[in-house]
């Protein structure tokens, strides 16, 4: 996601960056009116846990608190989940060398695999992590593992390299100059700000595998938990994901989390006595059963190339060579290979100005204002304009949909006659939604079944809707390898819609 996330964790799943001015040159900080496009108990067999009472929040708490919300797509309110996830927290703070502090957990409303921490106690979990998590374990795993970094001080160390972070980030947003040089000065903050560091990581691992083992939970619940993250990850690299590039060079690879996670959970137990840790496989699954998975529509969605988005009523389609993934802040699509890219976004653009003119108003430099063309497209009034960078050429479009106004922006290292068949096929594309699209249009959810005796890897997969690759994401989403099988009366995880 190209917007602030100072604190994330390597809980994270890889997100992209494979060509850091490209990205940051369809960031153009500051340009669009992003908010507009946005429209089960648990077993007592732990010592009693006191019941944790929210953190005392600064005002600048509450502000960040609110900036996560944006970017994350707000809360998810499922009451069942938050009982289990506020239960387990319980036991996990009476368990550590802090039970006197106090933390609050919100479910963010996104499909990423992401987990973080604020220095007050407030930690964050995407409905993305917990459809991952397949037992109570391993969620535990990941909520102690945030809380130690709020123990080792980690998120207020990161704190405040944030605020220097956002420092340089609103200087560049304000130099108005080349998109490149703003690119490449966002491209370096996030780089350097985007995560704890590979010995703070690896140290909250420790802690946090220590919590839950002294809270019963499975410890080596980490260790299963990271193995699907490196698995989903390299299921989204595998189709070319725009998200599962690794751009954190100061995290630890998760092969090394896994042994160490191994090694930390065998101070506890063996890998055969896992059960005198609890996973509380059955509770879990049934507290996640029904959970939204992936994009939620209300907020637009991906669905092969195309993006949709009910709730404003349009849509429209990449070619074929592209991906797409929708962000808070807007839509990116990557051209294989990484040479074209596209940015889809609103913009505030006042109903007595003209979109030429809107163009050519100065929020991108170096615009051939010569190159400015008044357009229709699908009876929408448009218009386009090129701009050139050092090493990235640039088409932009402004469609005027009712009372808004769309911007596309596409990126080429070489202009040709394919990159420009690509900017104009996509922009055509755009249209309204059909009445029956936009009801048929709702969320893929997961949902929690029994396998019954014939039933296989292969046929429980086949039942899985709305993904692609299905076998391999059944097996990701469960936790089975390519060699497992699964066992009547198991509860298992497909995607439904």
């Amino acid at each position: 996601m190209i917007g602030s996330e100072g604190r994330r964790s390597i809980w994270t799943s890889r997100r992209w960056l494979a060509a850091p001015v490209l990205a940051g040159a369809l960031a153009l900080a500051g340009c669009g009116d992003f908010r507009r496009f946005e429209t089960a108990s648990i077993p007592s067999s732990t010592p009693a846990a006191k019941p944790a009472r929210p953190p005392v929040q600064s005002p600048a708490a509450e502000r960040e608190h609110e900036r996560i919300l944006a970017t994350y797509g707000g809360a998810y309110d499922d009451p069942r989940l938050e009982a289990l996830i506020t239960a387990t927290v319980d036991r996990l703070v009476a368990a550590s060398d802090r039970p006197d502090l106090t933390y609050k957990v919100t479910i963010l409303n996104s499909g990423a695999v992401n987990a973080f921490a604020l220095p007050t106690g407030q930690l964050y979990v995407t409905r993305g992590l917990v459809a991952l998590a397949s037992d109570t374990s391993e969620l535990s795993s990941v909520l102690s593992h945030e809380m130690a970094h709020v123990l080792a001080k980690h998120a207020a160390i990161r704190e405040d390299q944030a605020r220097q972070a956002a420092l340089v980030t609103r200087v560049v947003t304000d130099m108005g100059t080349d998109p490149e040089m703003t690119a490449l000065a966002l491209a370096k903050t996030k780089l350097s700000m985007a995560s704890f560091s590979r010995q703070q990581e690896l140290e909250a691992d420790g802690i946090g595998v220590g919590i839950s083992a002294r809270a019963q939970f499975d410890p080596f619940g980490a260790s299963r938990f990271l193995t699907a993250m490196e698995r989903n990850a390299a299921l989204k690299a595998s189709r070319g994901d725009p998200r599962s590039q690794d751009f954190l060079a100061s995290h630890p690879a998760t092969p090394e989390r896994v042994r160490n996670a191994q090694n930390n959970a065998r101070q506890y137990a063996s890998p055969e006595q896992t059960a005198k840790g609890e996973r509380d496989r059955e509770t879990y699954l049934n507290a996640i059963d029904n959970i939204v998975y992936g994009e939620d529509p209300s907020e637009g969605f991906v669905r092969g190339r195309r993006f949709l988005h009910p709730k404003l009523g349009f849509t429209f389609q990449v070619p074929e060579s592209f991906t797409l993934d929708n962000t808070a802040q807007a839509v990116i699509g990557v051209r294989e290979g990484g040479s074209q890219a596209m940015r889809f976004d609103v913009v505030r653009v006042p109903a007595e100005q003209s979109l030429g003119d809107y163009l050519n108003s100065g929020w991108m430099e170096n615009v051939d204002k010569s190159s400015t063309e008044e357009l229709s497209i699908n009876g929408f009034p448009a218009a386009s304009v090129a701009a050139r960078g050092d090493q990235w050429q640039f088409k932009v479009y402004a469609l005027r949909f009712g009372s808004d106004v769309y911007r596309f922006i596409f990126a080429t290292r070489t202009k040709s006659a394919e990159s420009e068949r690509n900017s104009r096929d996509t922009v055509n594309s755009f249209r309204r939604l059909t009445l029956d699209e936009i009801q048929a249009a709702r969320p893929l959810r997961i949902k929690v079944i029994t396998v019954q005796p014939g039933d296989t890897v292969e046929s429980l997969s086949n039942r899985m809707s709305g993904v692609d690759r299905p076998l391999d994401r059944f097996r990701v989403l469960n936790g089975l390898d390519a060699n497992a099988t699964v066992k009547p009366r198991e509860l298992v995880k497909i995607v439904v819609d």
